[in-house]
């Protein structure tokens, strides 16, 4: 018998239609609650043993209308903190080894990782050809001076904090939408589908406040990691795409922008839709090839379910 595709692992685990309800709102709450208020510790006590105000210290790296490296340094930290969240959610709630939110495997694939990256590349090179020719103006609501910014001491900071926290950040949000939600909406509906839209609408709206086309923007990025990620068995693809996006952006705004207008894209323009569409699906397309190229498994490799820890009871 088949074993169970990745949108479905939960079912593998300990029984109970609450449990993804429960977790669902779990991890809404530890994102608005919990978290902010556990990475703000350090960041105090760093500031404290150098000698600066804390209350200011924390003000200021909450202010994403004029970030810092420090506060964007926060800002990765915290949704990077989804991972250990999800696990834990994984682990206590549904019983089941927190390697099933990774792939069907159950761990990362590091080695179709790195192919994702190389996909996510050429994907990109699509969107360069497509972003020649439409308007100048399509630029997500990110405002480009078409002049090089100057390399000082914040460019560098930034620099250090994109390169090093922002694989972690958009690894951190992949595991929250598209491995537990995928995982907990696919538990409750049963249907690939459901495991697919209803956590890009929540990925998209969770960036609060936007225009309709930065909205429909983020809102087809959570669409097509979501397939990619239900179609290959794993959070893999998913993540390759977003830690390139989103180097990326933060890269050109370091460039040639500033890094608010990057956090909060304001207009935008139905231009940059092309531009996304043509990035998504070409990668989408490539993506699919060479999972079917190398074999790619999708699902458990078993029936019985996703490797149900001692003394659950296996719901499949």
């Amino acid at each position: 018998m088949a074993g169970l595709p990745y949108y479905l692992v939960q079912r593998g685990g300990r029984s109970g239609v609450w449990r993804p309800f429960l977790g669902v709102f779990a991890l809404v709450a530890a994102f608005l609650v919990i978290v902010p208020v556990l990475v703000q510790v350090p960041f105090a006590l760093g500031f404290a043993i150098a000698g600066q105000d804390v209350a200011d210290g924390l003000t200021r790296i909450t202010d994403f209308d004029d970030p810092t490296p420090a506060g964007l340094a926060y800002l990765n930290v915290s949704l990077a903190c989804a991972i250990p969240v999800a696990w834990l959610l994984t682990r206590v709630l549904h019983g089941l080894r927190p390697g099933w939110l990774a792939s069907i495997a159950p761990r990362i694939r590091w080695r179709w990782l790195l192919v994702c990256f190389g996909l996510a590349v050429a994907g990109l090179f699509a969107t360069l050809v497509v972003s020649a020719l439409v308007p100048a103006s399509a630029n997500d609501g990110v405002e480009m001076s078409g002049k090089l910014n100057d390399f000082t001491s914040t460019t560098r900071d930034y620099l250090l904090v994109v390169l090093l926290l922002t694989p972690l950040q958009a690894a951190g949000e992949e595991y929250a939408f598209r491995g537990y939600l995928t995982q907990a909406f696919g538990n409750v509906f049963g249907r690939p589908w459901a495991a697919v839209f209803f956590p890009a609408l929540l990925f998209a709206l969770a960036h609060g406040s936007q225009s309709a086309p930065i909205f429909f923007d983020r809102f087809a990025f959570g669409i097509v990691a979501g397939l990619a990620v239900v179609l290959t068995g794993g959070l893999e693809a998913g993540i390759a795409m977003h830690v390139l996006n989103n180097w990326l952006a933060f890269g050109l705004a370091l460039a040639y922008s500033d890094m608010a207008s990057t956090l909060n894209p304001t207009g935008g323009t139905w231009w940059s839709i092309p531009v996304t569409l043509t990035q998504s699906l070409v990668y989408l397309g490539l993506v699919l090839w060479a999972s079917r190229l190398m074999r790619l498994r999708t699902t458990t490799e078993t029936a019985a379910g996703a490797g149900v820890l001692e003394g659950s009871s296996p719901r499949v």
